[in-house]
């Protein structure tokens, strides 16, 4: 568990790191959340290999953190009440 929340925290750090993050909270972080973002991922790599092995726990890294990097843009453009939340 506490290595698929790395993968999804180590996704927000890179999207914080990307020009295209829509929120402001993140987007405080810039480059600093990219290096975050690479640390974390290193660290979840870590666990999941421990715990899987090599093969398998390569690809549960990459899964979970595939999810999570295509699901915050998605969450970011969601719409509330009929209102983009974009903060452009």
């Amino acid at each position: 568990m506490l290595a698929s929340l790395l993968a999804a925290l180590s996704a927000a750090g890179l999207y914080a790191g990307s020009r295209h993050c829509r929120w402001h909270v993140l987007r405080r972080l810039g480059r600093a959340g990219t290096w975050l973002g690479v640390a974390l991922a290193a660290a979840s790599l870590l666990l999941w290999t421990r715990v899987l092995g090599a093969g398998a726990g390569s690809c549960a890294m990459l899964g979970s953190w595939m999810f999570s990097m295509i699901a915050l843009p998605y969450i970011a453009g969601m719409r509330v009440d009929g209102v983009t939340r974009s903060d452009t």
